[in-house]
């Protein structure tokens, strides 16, 4: 595998087909074991564990992470919340509070009316109206918009990488 300095072009990591491979895996289940993609796909075990590493360093790896279901541990409220403020001035305010919000499990920059677009999972609807205070609180934030999920279809899937 390539140096990392030699993968980044314009910001997107050049991947072959075992990087690939690697990552279609690792999509699937992020617990499966160096040993078992390395029978997989072929290669030495600290080969991928090598390819891996790199990926994680380059940042195509974010993290490994647990899901869980919101609903089974107390949480039963999901809500998008578009953050609509006075000014651009105040972008990375919401983007700090938001990173310090617990409830706030997602923020996104969007287009559109608002500014920015935020995932909260709370326990029920008071605690979903007491978060919706403290964001219209925040510098700059002149009003939400709510929409709260009813169910939920698709959740994370393996990205197709190009």
């Amino acid at each position: 595998m390539p140096a990392l300095a030699e993968l980044i072009e314009n910001d997107v990591i050049k991947l072959d087909q075992v990087d690939r491979d690697i990552l279609n895996i690792l999509q699937v289940d992020g617990r499966t074991s160096a040993s078992r993609i390395a029978e997989e796909i072929s290669m030495s075990i600290p080969a991928v564990a090598d390819r891996i590493k790199k990926l994680q360093e380059s940042g195509v790896i974010m993290a490994f992470t647990t899901l869980l279901d919101h609903r089974k541990v107390g949480l039963d409220i999901s809500a998008f919340v578009t953050v609509i403020s006075e000014s651009s001035s105040h972008y990375s305010d919401v983007v700090r509070q938001a990173n310090k919000t617990p409830e706030i499990v997602q923020c996104f920059t969007t287009t559109g009316n608002g500014s920015h677009v935020l995932l909260a999972v709370t326990e029920n609807t008071t605690s979903l109206e007491k978060l919706l205070r403290i964001i219209q609180g925040w510098p700059g934030v002149m009003r939400t918009e709510t929409q709260m999920v009813l169910s939920s279809y698709k959740s994370i899937n393996s990205l197709q990488i190009p």
